[in-house]
């Protein structure tokens, strides 16, 4: 039988197989080209790099969505804040790897920053002293210029974020994700479930219907991957004013006695985290790359995100 590599497409056709490569089930697996040129037996090169680069980054995290515009790059930021505000004697890496849509260097407010390479690779950029930033926006002549590259190129960068870029020790990795389940996807999870540690996905939705047959989507391939879920965020879930804190529901639900997502959750065996309070100083803050954590610590947004966080955490360190 011919072999396969591992975390393997669900059709792969094997190594030794004349379609290695070539088959439809191949489309964007990261090895690709390696198994269509016979260089390699089932493996990646780069996944014993991107395994001795991340020796020593305890746990990785990975932020994904199954549509866009639910929030994801935002929750990414905030949970990445919260977690290096929180827990100060710790170290914290955000790896963003939406390659045609970089946001973080601005929710971070380091937009127009450049990154350093030195013999031990490159150095990402640092937020606060114990919080740090890799993203292709630091690697842009403008935030203007579009990015229009295949799979195997966007899976280049991601090998090369993962294995060259210098993060020495860190507790937590938090890679914020492009929406769907495409080929950057199955690049991650095939280099990062090769590494040492803790990895696991959380899941970003909305409340209404449509977000969440998508987030479906995303749950049966995190099951295929065999990427572990930690669990479900569900945004955008109420409007709260920061004035008079009436609460509004901007998205209903399909049924007003359940919560939708948390019974999608139920139905889908996964953990149901919890919903996150929609409020408008939190969009000023990503646009001008403040720390919410810190300017609004009264926020309701803020006390849920910590209870989050703690979750996160608790599954990480179980």
């Amino acid at each position: 039988m011919s072999e396969k590599p591992e975390n393997a497409p669900e059709h792969c056709p094997g190594t030794e197989s004349q379609d290695a490569g070539k088959a439809n089930a191949c489309a964007g697996c990261p090895n690709q080209q390696i198994c269509a040129s016979g260089e390699a037996k089932g493996k990646d090169p780069g996944i014993e790099l991107v395994k001795q680069r991340l020796v020593d980054v305890k746990n990785k995290l990975m932020i994904l969505s199954g549509k866009g515009g639910v929030g994801k790059s935002s929750l990414t930021n905030l949970i990445s804040r919260t977690f290096a505000h929180v827990n100060v004697n710790q170290n914290f890496g955000v790896l963003d790897i939406d390659i045609c849509g970089p946001s973080q260097p601005r929710m971070f407010g380091v937009l127009g920053e450049q990154v350093h390479q030195s013999g031990s690779g490159w150095s990402p950029v640092f937020i606060e002293e114990n919080l740090s930033l890799m993203s292709i926006g630091f690697l842009l002549d403008s935030p203007d210029d579009a990015i229009i590259w295949r799979g195997p190129k966007k899976n280049g960068m991601i090998r090369q974020f993962l294995s060259e870029v210098n993060w020495e020790s860190l507790d937590y990795l938090i890679i914020d994700s492009p929406p769907g389940t495409s080929d950057e996807h199955l690049s991650v999870s095939t280099y990062i479930s090769s590494c040492d540690g803790k990895f696991g996905a959380v899941l970003i939705s909305t409340p209404q219907e449509v977000s969440l047959l998508d987030v479906r989507k995303q749950i049966s391939f995190c099951k295929k991957m065999n990427i572990p879920i930690i669990g479900v965020i569900e945004n955008m879930s109420t409007f709260i004013c920061p004035k008079c804190t009436t609460e509004s529901k901007i998205f209903p639900n399909n049924s007003k006695d359940v919560n939708s997502t948390e019974q999608m959750c139920k139905d889908m065996d996964v953990n149901f985290l919890g919903q996150i309070p929609l409020d408008p100083r939190l969009t000023r803050c990503c646009d001008e790359g403040k720390n919410f954590i810190i300017e609004h610590e009264d926020s309701p947004t803020v006390i849920v995100l910590k209870e989050i966080v703690a979750k996160i955490d608790k599954y990480f360190n179980a």
